[in-house]
């Protein structure tokens, strides 16, 4: 079996790089002179310790209090995890891969830096919790993470919050990158997170982060069977490099003495099979129940690209199910094509609303009006102005040409009409500005496309 080991939080893919293994990771010149000074922190009596970078790894100065915890390969969490690899990081955690000593099973155990609040738990709980009627019966349960165990460690930066779900392989964002998929796999994989979503929502919870470095694979069952040893023996041992400060002075201990380097075991989009077809949506960092907590567009952490306008638009009002909608067809059109339907690098706010309005058309006027930086791309009469009228986006079917059907062309796997106007008709419905004129989840799932096209080729898998 190929394929990566991770999960996801907080916004941010907890393996920036995928390394391949066993190849050694060097450390790059550090920036910082021999014997320089660093800086204070507010801290009193501590001095603001820098080290030398190494590639693929969590920024390193956040070893500190109130900082991640450090981790060595080998260690015993809560003694019964223990520590095999790493499996990622991100700016709030740290997650590895580890033996449950009791159950002899695999985990990931995600390490929160320290004095986190336990958002993302409480929304696996309540995720995982087994629904008491029947009638409330939804068959996406088993696309989201398996909440398993939680439980506090206490380090020289302070107390972190730990918890365990099962593992799971590469997020399609590593796997799709410059990559695609089957046109099967594609609209299994639609379908599924969807499905997912549809699931997430109908437990009360909007996920407010769904984009693919938050959808993750599955791994298969027979995964749990080696013992650590012989997960090295198949997979390889754990990349280390020795953590080193700039100044040359002695590591505090606040700091791990190795870092290691997320494991990635490298299964791509053109190798996904219809049966590697069991997409888990993660991430529930941002996820929230809009019947007990209000939140604000201002308050949106979602990456611009996948972000819906009313963030922006309606900062004051709250956001809800029809955001998730939004992500959620950002997520489909990438995977089923080549580039993503707005632009994911990284581009200032406006140029992400210009887009939106290349691709759909004008929005709604009070939003025009308020809009403040619209003059940098369109004159009064919505005109696009001189300096930008060359770097507009095409309107949808021609972004749909550019994304999605080209690429299929070349691989013999055109979109045919009717699937093609199906396709286009849920996306732009997903696609409305105003968020009551979205479909629901559920109304996705039983749109034309996903029931005549979709839902065949997940069921065949």
């Amino acid at each position: 079996m190929a394929g990566c080991l991770r999960i996801f939080t907080n916004s941010i893919p907890l393996s920036i790089l995928p390394v391949l293994r066993p190849s050694s990771t060097p450390i790059l010149p550090s920036l910082c002179r021999p014997g320089f000074l660093a800086r204070k922190t507010s801290t009193a009596n501590n001095h603001h310790i820098e080290y030398n970078w190494i590639r693929g790894v969590e920024k390193l100065e956040k070893y500190r209090p109130g900082g991640y915890h450090p981790i060595n390969i080998g260690d015993v969490l809560n003694g019964r995890y223990h520590i095999a690899d790493k499996l990622g990081f991100g700016g709030y955690s740290t997650v590895w891969l580890a033996l449950d000593t009791r159950l002899k099973q695999y985990v990931a155990v995600k390490v929160n830096i320290a004095d986190s609040l336990p958002r993302e738990t409480t929304a696996l709980k309540a995720l995982s919790a087994p629904v008491i009627s029947s009638s409330c019966a939804h068959p996406g349960p088993d696309s989201v993470p398996v909440f398993l165990d939680e439980f506090e460690v206490q380090g020289p930066n302070g107390r972190h919050m730990c918890y365990t779900v099962t593992p799971a392989q590469c997020s399609l964002r590593e796997i799709s990158f410059s990559r695609l998929f089957s046109i099967d796999v594609a609209r299994a994989l639609s379908y599924g997170i969807a499905q997912a979503v549809a699931y997430t929502h109908s437990r009360g919870y909007v996920h407010g982060d769904i984009h693919l470095s938050n959808v993750l694979l599955k791994l298969p069952s027979s995964f749990d069977g080696p013992s650590i040893k012989q997960f090295y023996e198949k997979y390889g041992e754990p990349e280390t490099v020795p953590v080193t400060r700039c100044d040359g002075e002695p590591l505090p201990p606040n700091a791990p003495a190795k870092a290691a380097v997320p494991i990635f075991l490298g299964k791509y989009a053109e190798e996904v099979a219809l049966s590697d077809v069991h997409p888990l949506l993660s991430d529930f960092g941002e996820a929230f129940s809009p019947a007990s907590e209000h939140r604000l567009g201002q308050d949106c952490h979602t990456p611009l690209a996948f972000r819906a306008p009313e963030a922006k638009f309606e900062p004051r009002a709250p956001i809800a199910y029809p955001s998730d909608i939004w992500s959620l067809v950002t997520a489909i059109w990438e995977i089923m094509g080549m580039k993503a339907i707005f632009s994911t690098e990284f581009v200032p706010e406006d140029e992400i609303v210009a887009q939106h309005i290349d691709v759909l058309g004008p929005m709604p006027s009070e939003w025009w009006q308020r809009w403040k930086g619209r003059r940098q791309f369109f004159d009064e009469d919505g005109r696009p102005t001189e300096s930008y009228r060359d770097n507009r986006w095409p309107p949808l079917q021609g972004s749909f040409e550019d994304g999605v059907q080209k690429w299929r062309r070349k691989m013999g796997e055109e979109l045919g009409e009717s699937e093609k106007a199906a396709f286009l008709d849920l996306m732009r419905r997903m696609l409305a500005f105003r968020p009551e004129e979205r479909p629901t989840a559920e109304e996705v799932l039983r749109s034309e496309w996903m029931v005549k096209w979709a839902l065949p080729d997940y069921k065949r898998r």
